[in-house]
């Protein structure tokens, strides 16, 4: 491996610089779920990506702005960087203890929304390529980036910017957007992700609210409804009923149980962190939590709407009920196959007046843990954190990297500055520095030992 002291030297020297950079993106509201302040956003990372003499590109979509940028570099190798600008709203206000879209550091942290989630990955990656531009003028390989703003609105609008436009985004390898360490400090490799399929579900049997002394014997229930209906799609066991739902199910392969029973029990840790009182199915733990976490799919009701919940008593029958049901997939199943059986199995159970919205569905995909830049990833992280990254084969969240994996052809690698109490998506999100300053001197490993592969 090359000798990287004055690329380190480098980062160490400027890393207050990067992360007043860093606050002013953070300090630029960018929440896709509100349709606040994306555009303004989109245009601050064309300009850092043009400070950096990248050729960039801002595409208007139906939803958010997509940034795509792209410097060439020595080799004729090319490395994708996949990034959002957007960030999951704020609120509850009241719980921050700092304001989210003022950045502040605090004992070796820095609070504000999006600073981990995921403009603090996206900062770290141009400072790696400072380093490089610093002591070599140029880039050692062309890189690439696409940058979008609706990843936490389920990225409606990429797929069809991808297919459309392939030959711009054509590159050898992909690094992801995401990252992180696990609570002993191990790097993590996440070589998949699981699909998902979002839904709101609603009933509107009346069109007013009714006094339950009316109705309660005599009108249809919206609420009821929904219960029953909700109730039809999962069982006591945890086995999802909608028929053929486990059709395109692919087990876990011995390859996959293996790398997972490498990995640290976590049963203990999610009971401390979570409050989890027992798991699913009767586990305990081990080698069965594991595989259970991420190769299982899922139908979850993430919130239920009816009626009234405010203080004391208001004797009312509902005229509407409403909820979002997410069902996360595993391969190789599909979002719309997922849809369509949905809908197939409430009209068999007598629910043809329950109204299914699709909120936005991704595929699963997964790269080939054996792969060469999988691997390469993997061992010049041990230059950098002490030990090389722990591999895991799936993890159980989602995003679109089936259109980097599937559509575009190549290798999806993940490396980060997260780490367990990084509070993505909650209040006081948090990245800790050193993590910051260990990614950045990561991705110019990456960089550099890449273009010499």
């Amino acid at each position: 491996m090359h000798d990287y002291r004055q690329i380190d030297a480098y980062l160490q020297a400027n890393l207050e610089r990067s992360l007043d950079e860093l606050k002013r993106l953070v300090a630029q509201p960018s929440i896709s779920a509100q349709r606040i302040g994306l555009e303004e956003c989109a245009g601050m990372v064309a300009e850092m990506l043009r400070a950096r003499r990248f050729q960039a590109e801002i595409h208007p979509t139906a939803g958010a702005p997509i940034v795509v940028a792209e410097r060439r570099g020595r080799s004729q190798k090319t490395l994708l960087f996949y990034n959002h600008y957007d960030v999951q709203p704020p609120e509850p206000l009241e719980l921050w203890q700092s304001p989210p879209f003022e950045p502040q550091i605090r004992d070796g942290k820095m609070y504000g929304r999006g600073v981990s989630d995921d403009k603090g990955h996206f900062a770290a990656r141009l400072f790696a390529l400072d380093a490089l531009l610093a002591e070599e003028g140029e880039l050692p390989c062309t890189v690439k980036f696409i940058v979008e703003g609706e990843e936490e609105t389920a990225s409606a609008n990429l797929e069809t910017f991808v297919h459309q436009n392939a030959d711009r985004l054509k590159a050898d390898a992909c690094i992801w957007e995401f990252g992180g360490v696990d609570h002993t400090d191990t790097p993590m490799q996440y070589l998949g992700l699981r699909g998902i399929q979002y839904v709101e579900l609603s009933v509107e049997l009346l069109s007013t609210d009714v006094h339950s002394g009316l109705g309660g014997s005599i009108f249809p229930n919206a609420a009821w409804r929904l219960v029953w209906a909700l109730d039809s799609l999962k069982g006591p066991d945890e086995r999802i009923r909608i028929p053929g739902f486990y059709d395109d199910v692919k087990p876990p392969t011995e390859r996959d149980r293996k790398l997972m029973a490498q990995l640290p029990d976590m049963a203990q840790e999610y009971r401390e962190r979570y409050g989890v009182p027992y798991f699913l199915k009767g586990i305990q733990g081990g080698e069965e939590l594991k595989i259970e976490e991420v190769f299982s799919p899922t139908c979850t009701i993430c919130g239920l709407t009816a009626g009234y919940q405010g203080p004391g008593s208001k004797t009312v029958l509902p005229a509407r009920a409403s909820a979002k049901v997410d069902f996360r997939l595993v391969p190789d199943q599909k979002p719309t196959d997922i849809l369509t059986k949905l809908r197939a199995h409430l009209d068999a159970q007598g629910f043809s007046d329950v109204q299914i919205t699709d909120l936005g569905g991704d595929a699963p995909a997964r790269t080939d843990p054996d792969h060469p830049f999988v691997q390469l990833v993997v061992e010049t992280a041990r230059d950098v954190y002490g030990k090389p990254m722990a591999l895991v084969p799936m993890v159980g969240g989602s995003g679109p990297n089936y259109l980097f994996v599937n559509v575009l052809g190549m290798p999806v690698a993940t490396a980060g500055l997260g780490y367990p109490d990084t509070k993505a998506h909650a209040p006081n999100e948090n990245l800790r520095l050193d993590l910051y300053l260990k990614h950045a001197r990561h991705m110019a490993r990456v960089i550099r030992e890449f273009a010499a592969s």
